[in-house]
């Protein structure tokens, strides 16, 4: 993997991430695939949209239908078909808000299918994102949600640490026959400063053998603080994160969010409010939110976005998607979530331009102006 950081506007960066076969322009959205597949989306749909890389979820392929049928397969892009690229977290967070307990080792849980009891430790998810055979793997960490005590939080940094020490190890020996798969860590400690900086130069000084990570996450965020709590915490935590990797923030989220992430030098985001927002009726536009449901719009022949160029748009009227939302039609479901996913892909490509020019502050308040 190689990152070359293309130009700087203020925080904001613009970026050239070149994975095996794929270059990626950042900052970048990715869409949550979580079984390899976009819901209700095909990978024409994906390439028609420009989406490049896409995050699937190792819990639940771990579970259904297994790693070592996708390894049988020759790795996620065979088995699904897709060009671009994959991006895997470790399975951590599923195993967490399903009520798995961690301890020094791992994590336990038990299974949302059959409940069949597992145990993720740092080795066995990259075993099985090696199966995968993704682009990016994240190694195993500890989440909390919060608020929390700051004692569970120094021992989620604390543990967090230890599981990415133990995966730099193993990734490091098994290296040779994993080429192409590449590592990142995740940054934990809440909206605490001072955990934050103790877990981000905790992680970027882990070396064995001249191996460091491919790049570093800010994970942990959007599970219950306060906005502007989370946005100041991301400004905070990017100052410790080495500038020559590309910087990733899980979860995460609005557009609003996407702006004031990449304000602060992040790089990379995934979150499945696009597809998610889509189907329960939610379309994000040029000019802030739409609701489908409103019968305002059932003989309303505009777009959905009269400045969007994605093939919903160019094609189907609003009224037309207030009939097929109402009647409960899977064909709403794609085309509404082409439409969110392409506004998301097209605010990230919006950014880099402006970053390239040296606009984004006037980008930036541009795109507030156009929702306000």
């Amino acid at each position: 993997m190689k990152f070359k950081l293309e130009a700087r506007d203020n925080s904001a960066r613009a970026g050239t991430l070149e994975l095996n076969n794929n270059i990626i322009l950042t900052p970048i959205f990715m869409p949550v695939g979580t079984q390899a597949c976009i819901k209700g989306l095909d990978f024409n749909d994906l390439a028609n949209i420009g989406a490049k890389i896409i995050l699937a979820n190792t819990y639940h392929l771990y579970l259904r239908p297994n790693d070592n049928v996708i390894k049988n397969m020759n790795g996620l892009h065979n088995f699904s078909g897709f060009k671009g690229s994959f991006l895997t977290d470790s399975g951590g967070f599923q195993a967490f808000s399903l009520g798995g307990k961690p301890n020094e080792d791992g994590i336990s849980f038990k299974s949302h299918i059959d409940g069949s009891k597992h145990f993720f430790t740092p080795q066995k998810v990259l075993d099985i994102q090696y199966n995968l055979n993704s682009d990016i793997m994240m190694v195993l960490d500890d989440l909390v949600s919060l608020p929390n005590t700051r004692e569970r939080i120094v021992e989620s940094i604390n543990r967090t640490t230890k599981w990415a020490r133990e995966s730099l190890i193993y990734h490091t020996n098994n290296k040779e026959n994993h080429k192409n798969n590449n590592i990142f860590a995740i940054i934990q400690g809440g909206v605490d400063s001072e955990a934050r900086e103790i877990s981000a130069k905790s992680l970027v000084n882990l070396n064995h053998n001249g191996n460091s990570f491919d790049g570093f996450a800010i994970g942990g965020l959007a599970v219950g603080e306060e906005k502007n709590a989370m946005y100041d915490t991301i400004e905070f935590t990017t100052k410790f994160m080495p500038e020559s990797k590309p910087r990733y923030l899980m979860g995460v989220g609005t557009p609003e969010d996407l702006i004031e992430g990449i304000y602060r030098g992040i790089d990379m985001f995934d979150c499945v409010m696009p597809t998610r927002n889509a189907r329960n009726g939610t379309i994000f536009t040029s000019f802030g939110r739409l609701s489908i449901k409103n019968a305002s719009l059932r003989e309303d022949s505009a777009p959905l976005d009269s400045n969007c160029s994605c093939y919903t748009c160019k094609n189907f009227s609003r009224s037309y998607l207030n009939h097929l939302f109402r009647s409960n039609e899977i064909t709403y479901m794609r085309l509404s979530s082409i439409h969110n996913l392409h506004y998301y892909l097209e605010l990230v490509r919006g950014a880099r331009e402006a970053i390239m020019q040296r606009k984004f502050e006037s980008f930036r308040k541009e795109f507030y102006k156009k929702i306000s």
